[in-house]
């Protein structure tokens, strides 16, 4: 191999590191989001309700907006994940907020009502941005 080669590959293993705890905290997001939530995202989307996937998907890139800020800034990986963990509490409370906006909100979710959803995206992604720009202190 080609000496830039290698040097390029030297922090190959930091990479994978950092990739792994993303997908790890990803899924962990998941997890929490949906077991939290009260309406059932996934089966919901399984069921092809636009909604769920609206308001899903938008807490998902929500979380991972913050996630990635939290990659790029972080001192190390316990410092990320650290970062990380916040992230997704600070999503949770998006939702709550949601939910103090729109009581009837999982409902609406499971009816497939689109604006309700569209809200819920748009203050998860919101929440997500300000987020990670707190994180670059």
């Amino acid at each position: 191999m080609s000496p830039p080669l290698v040097s390029s590959l030297a922090t190959l293993p930091d990479f994978l590191a950092y990739f792994a705890s993303a997908i790890a905290f990803a899924a962990l997001f998941v997890v929490v989001y949906a077991w939290t939530t009260p309406q059932r995202e996934l089966a919901l989307i399984r069921a092809n309700t636009l909604a769920a996937a609206i308001s899903f998907g938008g807490a998902f890139i929500g979380f991972v907006i913050p996630l990635a800020s939290a990659i790029a800034h972080s001192v190390g990986l316990l410092d990320c994940a650290v970062w990380s963990a916040i992230a997704l509490v600070v999503q949770l409370l998006a939702f709550l907020v949601a939910r103090v906006l729109l009581p009837d909100l999982p409902a609406r979710i499971a009816r497939d009502e689109r604006a309700a959803a569209t809200l819920v995206a748009t203050l998860s992604i919101g929440v997500g941005i300000l987020d990670a720009a707190c994180m670059t202190w």
